[in-house]
């Protein structure tokens, strides 16, 4: 999950626990994303959906408290 800031994640996830868990939790949801759509769980298409619209979610909120501590810290 965005890559091209991964020396701000480092960071975030360093001295921000809710950053970490919020980057643990977007995690977690990518791996079951990548397991329903390999075939390896089953899911139904609204639950698969879901997960999809909750790891955009979190990946939103992660994004913006980068965005945020680059401000910080220009």
């Amino acid at each position: 999950m965005l890559h091209e800031y991964r020396d701000e994640i480092h960071e975030l996830k360093q001295k921000n626990a809710h950053f970490a868990n919020i980057f643990e939790k977007h995690n977690a949801l990518d791996k079951k994303v990548e397991d329903a759509e390999a075939g390896r769980t089953i899911l139904t298409d609204v639950e698969l959906e879901t997960l999809k619209k909750e790891k955009l979610l979190l990946k939103d909120e992660a994004y913006k408290m980068i965005m945020d501590y680059r401000k910080e810290n220009a």
